[in-house]
């Protein structure tokens, strides 16, 4: 059996009916989300409205939390008080776009789906807001890995899809005792895989495609896939809805845009 897993759709309603198109050719019908329904695009109720009526199991991504907890859930950095007002005007919007019916599905999302030996989260096992980075040292990720239980942890909201293989390996770890010689203690590492599935909705790999990613049960081959939409009338429709300027630039150039302005220095804390 395939199934197939979609990530960070951000309202962007054209993108998010290629992507399920392009499954529904391939004849998946195992579908599971891993939330960002909404935020920076310029249909959410209609991409929420798609994904409740596919029926498709789904976590609860970074934005789909803030907007029903607020701002203060937000454990996100800022690179500058430009970016951290942009961020500040689409949630708000955002919230005000979003039915209660909606606002009320968001708020019933979990932040962790599980089949068999696949974890299923937004950004990690410990937090929607957690980046798991490609290039993160190999112990941390394992960490994340094995601690939760899982052989393979799909994740998002880097909007960057890689797939890492974590090979089996061993640590040495020697502990003293009060009185005794050390002690050594050798764990074995089991292989584990981490599945980034990047965006269908805001991609920041370096192209315009959204993405996302096949897993075959039965060979346990991992395929990254990229689908072309109408770019440009997503970045039209985020100029007419009043939303910045700059999320319709970097949907087109596809990688992440915020200038360091005011004080390059400030964090968001909230």
């Amino acid at each position: 059996m395939k199934q197939a897993v979609i990530s960070c759709l951000h309202a962007n309603l054209a993108a998010v009916e290629a992507v399920l198109a392009d499954i529904d050719q391939q004849g998946i019908n195992t579908i599971t989300c891993l939330g960002d329904l909404v935020g920076y695009g310029p249909q959410p109720n209609e991409v929420v409205n798609l994904i409740r009526q596919r029926n498709i199991p789904t976590c609860q991504g970074c934005w789909d939390e803030d907007i029903i907890d607020g701002l203060n859930a937000c454990e996100c950095s800022y690179p500058s008080q430009l970016a951290e007002r942009r961020g500040h005007r689409a949630h708000h919007w955002t919230e005000q776009q979003l039915t209660e019916d909606n606002k009320a599905f968001l708020a019933t999302l979990p932040m962790t789906l599980r089949r068999n030996s696949h974890l299923f989260v937004h950004g990690s096992p410990n937090s929607q807001h957690e980046y798991l980075l490609p290039d993160m040292s190999a112990f941390a990720a394992l960490e994340r890995v094995d601690s939760a239980g899982a052989e393979i942890l799909f994740c998002g909201h880097t909007h960057q899809p890689y797939v890492r293989e974590l090979s089996e390996g061993s640590i040495q770890v020697k502990v003293q005792g009060n009185k005794e010689a050390p002690v050594e203690h050798e764990l074995k590492l089991p292989v584990r895989r981490i599945v980034n599935a990047g965006s269908v909705g805001e991609p920041r790999h370096g192209g315009t495609k959204a993405t996302y990613v096949i897993h075959d049960d039965n060979t346990q081959e991992i395929t990254i896939h990229e689908v072309e939409y109408d770019v440009a009338a997503t970045c039209q429709a985020i100029v007419n809805a009043g939303l910045p300027e700059v999320f319709a630039w970097r949907l087109s150039h596809g990688f992440e845009y915020a200038e360091r302005a005011d004080d390059a220095s400030h964090v968001c804390e909230r």
